[in-house]
């Protein structure tokens, strides 16, 4: 494929374009470097927003929700909803993509499902580089939408500029075990099904845990809105929080921080990955099997062969 004519079309969000330079991307294909390489000149045109939270809490409808907003202030929206990979295809089952087909066919929006291929951190190896290709683009909004795997779901945290965890009145019992994980990478939290019983005292619930944040003027104090997301209530003022937490980040010169450490991050992920794979070829998995072997004998210990391996690596062997 002409990489010059796919980029061109990206350009001018071509949604044909932007479909084939995703699959490139997730299938990790000699084409994705190239493309990668072109649209990384222009990152952060795309303000990202990360949804996440424990599995039932209604990511899903608050996602449809908050899109149909952003469209009908004419704002261009790339969701990129990871799913739960299929132990039998490796595929996404793309229920996110079956839920949001209301909104999916509107011309400003584009949604794509990706596969978590058993990524513990709720999102897909590449769904940061798939969000390049919004912010080539020039998408207004990208929204993450992680699947439901509790605390394991962290690294949304580290591949967006805003954070929204979202919470049910029924996750009050749950919400102290959840601190150390969700309770930490929340910049918005959302009560949502807020109509149903004992809303209220897990609201305060909340409110008690994050009141124990270390905070002060120059910190941001994650605010909790609650909502109705299939009746579209509150969906207004979480998009107004969302606005305030972008312009605290601006006006504290946070978010090219934030963005120059996701870069920072994807750059060492590259290389591990890359030393990773010219570590273990045939030659040092077969030695390894043999250590393997003394280790169980008795003969030998972990740390030599750690060592020796390490060496065989440096010297090319």
């Amino acid at each position: 494929m002409n990489i010059d004519k796919l980029i061109e079309e990206l350009s001018h969000k071509d949604k044909k374009a932007i479909a084939r330079a995703l699959t490139e991307i997730e299938n990790n294909t000699k084409l994705a470097q190239q493309i990668l390489d072109r649209v990384s000149s222009k990152f952060g045109q795309s303000y990202r927003i990360g949804i996440t939270g424990p599995p039932g809490a209604g990511k899903s409808t608050l996602t449809n929700a908050l899109i149909k907003l952003l469209v009908s202030k004419n704002f261009y929206v790339g969701v990129i909803a990871v799913d739960p990979t299929s132990p039998f295809t490796g595929g996404a089952l793309l229920g996110d993509r079956i839920r949001m087909s209301e909104i999916g066919t509107h011309p400003n929006v584009f949604i794509r499902s990706m596969a978590s291929r058993g990524s513990l951190g709720g999102l897909s190896q590449f769904t940061s580089e798939a969000g390049d290709v919004f912010d080539f683009a020039r998408f207004d909004f990208t929204i993450f939408e992680t699947v439901g795997v509790g605390q394991s779901e962290l690294d949304v945290a580290n591949n967006v500029d805003t954070t929204i965890v979202v919470l049910v009145p029924e996750s009050g019992d749950s919400i102290q075990a959840m601190k150390a994980g969700l309770m930490e990478i929340g910049d918005i939290f959302v009560m949502n099904k807020s109509d149903r019983a004992g809303a209220n005292q897990a609201v305060a619930s909340l409110q008690f845990i994050l009141s124990f944040k270390q905070h002060d003027e120059k910190t941001w104090l994650p605010p909790i809105i609650k909502t109705i997301a299939s009746e579209n209530s509150g969906i207004d003022d979480l998009y107004q929080k969302i606005l305030e937490h972008k312009d605290f980040l601006l006006q504290n010169g946070l978010l090219r921080k934030k963005r120059e450490q996701r870069f920072k991050n994807r750059i060492k992920d590259l290389i591990s990955n890359y030393l990773k794979k010219e570590l273990w070829n045939d030659d040092r998995m077969k030695l390894l099997d043999e250590k393997l072997q003394l280790i169980f004998e008795n003969k030998e210990k972990v740390s030599n062969v750690v060592r020796e391996l390490v060496d065989n690596f440096r010297n090319g062997q």
